[in-house]
């Protein structure tokens, strides 16, 4: 993804650049908002010209971006303007075009630090709380590289490594997924022309398994809703997300996350879901994906206005439809409309 372009303006000094200023004054207390204030402009790629002045280039994303802290400064109690400056020397501008590539070029170097780490620790077997599916890795760093690159601005001579190493883990992931897929393909085509039966009153464990099955195992697979109390699965049929079942909790894995791994599934956008499924359904906290609390208000509505496990299913299907596209958004997606 291209590093976004501030506009420049033509002038009588030929080319002069054009730039946003934050000017704040915060209110001494509450503390935390001096934290979340600094939080949101290092997040936005603003640089410090005074304690209390920040400058962002010129964009309809920059403005926008200030706009919005400007207002919660105001929110919490303190004072806040935007305006548009030039400065008089070039030699300013360049010191602050050079500003903003240290402060990305420091960014990429950590990431870059980071994967180079978790590459090695692979490499030796490492047991740690790092050893993770590889494609998850692979799937942050990718996402913390597009959070970098969304803020510079001004094109980062670092950006390149981090690049390289990144290509290079995606060619080993598709090596490795091309060296498993005839395993894979038998491991689900023994699961085809199925019938699977889970529990009543289906919730987020069995709603996104059943979504799992149809999507990435048989979409023609057939699925039961049973009372374990009245009746058990019937021969040759497959169940999940029950007591002994074929597909159930395993270790600190919800039934989702047995069902991903045991089918070899190893789509990277169905890593950041299982972990969401995986906090709802067990509320362990485990990953703590920012996206997990607002997922499971939508769930808790579908289960209260949605009576029947057909009806969940509908509803829920189109929910983790929806989610999946989410997490395979291409790199560069527009930022806009993202605020809530």
């Amino acid at each position: 993804m291209a590093p976004r372009n501030p506009a420049s303006h033509p002038s009588s000094r030929g080319d002069s650049r054009r730039w946003y200023l934050l000017i704040h004054q915060l209110p001494p207390e509450p503390l935390y908002l001096r934290a979340k204030i600094r939080q949101r402009l290092t997040r936005v790629g603003a640089v410090a010209l005074k304690n209390a002045v920040y400058a962002l280039p010129v964009s309809e994303d920059c403005l926008e971006d200030f706009q919005w802290i400007a207002q919660e400064a105001i929110s919490g109690g303190g004072d806040a303007h935007v305006c548009e400056a030039r400065f008089l020397e070039k030699r300013t501008d360049q010191a602050l075009v050079d500003r903003f590539r240290a402060e990305r070029d420091a960014d990429y170097a950590e990431l870059a630090a980071a994967i180079r780490s978790r590459r090695r620790g692979a490499s030796a077997g490492k047991a740690s709380p790092e050893r993770e599916d590889p494609a998850a890795l692979l799937g942050r760093a990718r996402r913390r590289f597009e959070e970098i690159s969304r803020i510079d601005f001004f094109g980062a001579s670092r950006r390149r490594e981090v690049e390289a190493q990144l290509e290079k883990g995606e060619t080993s992931a598709r090596s490795r997924r091309e060296g498993s897929a005839r395993g894979r393909s038998a491991v689900v085509s023994g699961l085809s022309n199925r019938t699977w039966a889970t529990r009543r009153g289906i919730k987020v464990d069995r709603i996104s398994s059943a979504w799992l099955i149809r999507r990435f195992v048989d979409p023609r697979a057939k699925l039961r809703f049973l009372d374990p109390s009245k009746e058990a699965p019937a021969g040759g049929e497959l169940s999940f997300d029950m007591v002994g079942a074929d597909f159930t909790h395993e270790g600190d894995r919800c039934t989702f996350e047995t069902l991903r791994r045991r089918a070899a599934l190893r789509d990277p956008a169905l890593g950041p879901i299982a972990e969401i499924v995986h906090d709802i359904d067990l509320k362990d906290g485990k990953f703590g994906r920012p996206e997990t609390r607002g997922i499971e208000r939508v769930l808790s509505g579908i289960l209260r206005a949605s009576p029947t496990d057909e009806e969940r299913l509908e509803r829920g299907f189109q929910l983790f439809d929806g989610l999946y596209e989410s997490f395979r958004r291409t790199p560069g997606q527009s930022r806009k409309g993202a605020r809530t």
